[in-house]
This record gives C-alpha cells, structure tokens and sequence, in this order.
C-alpha cells in the first residue's frame, strides 16, 4: 500500500510537466498509431512523447546478458554524449516532450556531467529517468543529482547479498549500491526534495529468484519507492538458458510442446513505441527503440540532420510500415515483450 501511495503522490507531483500542446501532440500521435493499419503516418507537425538519450557506451560492471557489459570491445570505444548535441536535442524537442530517458546501454553516471545534462531538462520542463548500477553514487553526487531535479532514479540490485548479487552484476559492489541509495534519501530530507522517486529494481533469474522475498524486506528498509521484479531478455534463449528462472510469473518465455523456448506475450505486427518515441546513442544515431542494441536500423545521424527531419524521413517511414507488415522479421522485435 506505501508503494502505491507514494505512486500517486509522486504522479501529482509530474502534472507540473504537461501542458496543452504536448497533450495534443500526444493524442495526435495515439490517434496516428491506432490508424496505422491503414499505412497513415505521423504527421510532420507531430514529434514524439518521449526519448531515450545514452549518457555513456560503456560500463563499469561485466553483466553476461548486457551487450556492453559482456564485451571486451567497450575499453577501446568510451564515448560520452556530447553536451552541445544534447542542448540542441532537448531545445528542438521541448515543446512536445514529456520525459526524457538517461539510459540506453552504459552506465550513465560514468559521464562526468551528467547531473548538469539533468537539470538542463528540469529547466525545459521535462519529466527526466535515469537508470544506475548504484556504484558511483557517493555523498557528493547523491547531492549533486537531488540539486539536479531528477524526478526518477531507478536502481538495480539483482540480490540482497553479495555472493548472490555478484553472480549477475560482475564486478559491482552490493554494499555500494545500497549506500547510494541511502545517501540519495538522506539528501532528499536534507533539502527537502520529495524527487527523485526511488525504484530498486531485480532482475529475476535462476540464480536469484529464491531471494524475492528478502529484498522486498530490503527495499522496505531502504525506504525505496517502488520495488520492481523485472523480467530478464536472454539471448540464446530458444534451446533454454542457465539463468532463466523456474517461476513462469517472472520469465518472458515459455517452453513449447517441442520443448523449445519462446516469448510468451503473442506479438501483433504494430509497436507503440515506433510512434511515441526513439533512441538516440552517444554516436548521434536515432534508433528505432531500446531492443535496437547494435543500431542497426538507424533513421540517421543527428550531426547531419535536426531531429525532426530525421523521425520523418522516409527511413523511418518504412521501417514503421515494415512493422506493420511482419514484425518478427527483425530480430531484436523477436525478443521483444512490448
């Protein structure tokens, strides 16, 4: 009941965010994905609800199941988002924007301005997330990030004890983790911020999926906001995987009569998320959605072109109208959940 209350309020609190045009932009778009059957794309006075920008393309932990976390490629490749891009970004989308999400792969607190990228979108008016292994959020930052106007911080702990943790989030601290968590709540009384909205979240696997009931007793006392059980994409999950969990309420697949494994939620050939928003990574591309981990269908390169003139493009287009017609040729939509 605490959780759904502190929802609520938390909800009242984003109103500040909405105002008439981003309301219409959003019924417009709505209106455009529910008419999409019949091939009529969004309009080109329509531009989207939401985006995902990646802070960092790379990480500190080696997460098996995590492309940047599992490569050895990342140390040679560090990019941060470039800060004059992100002004420019969040200055042609403002008008119709309602949230903004510091996350695509990297951990995003390696950006060492990251807390100012936040507040540049608290002062246009923008609901902003982030999403952290917790391991960097010391005294100093925990307070810089309060300052920030962060309205939601999500936390991952996969295990309430180290040996359990460590199986999964390679090289992380579990003791780290919950000190951030502290500290962000110590500032937040400190300076009297009822933001940002804290959300612990596990990630269920074999490997963890006994520890449900002890970290919910763990977020209870870290006085999270929300506790989540998230469900785990697998790669290489049709044969089954050493970290699919045996509860069938916290796993995307199911086994089939042939024995062999796939995603339980039957996939239409339509997706919200190619009309409501998109992806952007540290290199400039626009990508299509999260699941787009290599980039791989990219509209175009925001150092080239506005963002508008990229989500409209005819790229974008007709990976849209491709959707429409057979979804699961792609194969990040294959091992999609949406």
């Amino acid at each position: 009941m605490f959780t759904i209350l502190k929802q609520i309020r938390h909800a009242f609190l984003c109103c500040k965010y909405i105002n008439f045009r981003k309301i219409k932009n959003y019924r417009e778009l709505f209106l455009s994905y529910l008419q999409s059957d019949t091939k009529k794309f969004i309009s080109k006075k329509l531009l989207p609800s939401f985006i995902s920008i990646e802070a960092t393309n790379f990480c500190n932990l080696q997460c098996p199941e995590c492309p940047v976390g599992a490569s050895k490629k990342q140390q040679n490749n560090k990019k941060v988002f470039d800060s004059d891009l992100f002004h420019e970004i969040i200055t042609e989308l403002k008008p119709t924007l309602t949230h903004v999400i510091l996350y695509f792969q990297g951990e995003p607190f390696l950006h060492n301005h990251l807390t100012d990228l936040i507040n540049f979108i608290h002062t246009a008016n923008i609901y902003c997330s982030t999403s952290t292994n917790g391991q960097f959020l010391t005294k100093e930052i925990s307070k810089k990030v309060v300052l920030s106007g962060l309205d939601k911080l999500i936390v991952s702990i996969d295990g309430s004890t180290q040996e359990i943790y460590e199986k999964y989030r390679v090289g992380g601290q579990l003791k780290k983790a919950i000190t951030g968590i502290e500290e962000i709540n110590y500032w937040k009384k400190e300076l009297n911020s009822p933001t940002p909205f804290i959300e612990i979240q596990f990630l269920v696997l074999k490997t963890n999926e006994f520890q449900i009931p002890e970290m919910k007793k763990l977020a209870k006392r870290l006085k999270a906001d929300k506790l989540s059980f998230k469900t785990a994409q697998l790669y290489n999950y049709e044969n089954g995987n050493e970290l699919m969990p045996t509860r069938s309420k916290y796993s995307r697949y199911k086994q089939t009569d042939s024995g062999n494994f796939e995603i339980k939620r039957k996939q239409k050939n339509r997706c919200w998320r190619m009309w409501s928003g998109a992806v952007i990574n540290t290199e400039g591309e626009v990508v299509p959605c999260c699941f787009d981990k290599k980039s791989e269908h990219s509209y175009g390169n925001l150092y080239t072109h506005s963002f508008s003139e990229i989500w409209h493009n005819k790229k974008a287009s007709c990976f849209r109208e491709s959707i429409l017609e057979n979804r699961k040729q792609y194969e990040m939509c294959r091992n999609c959940n949406s």
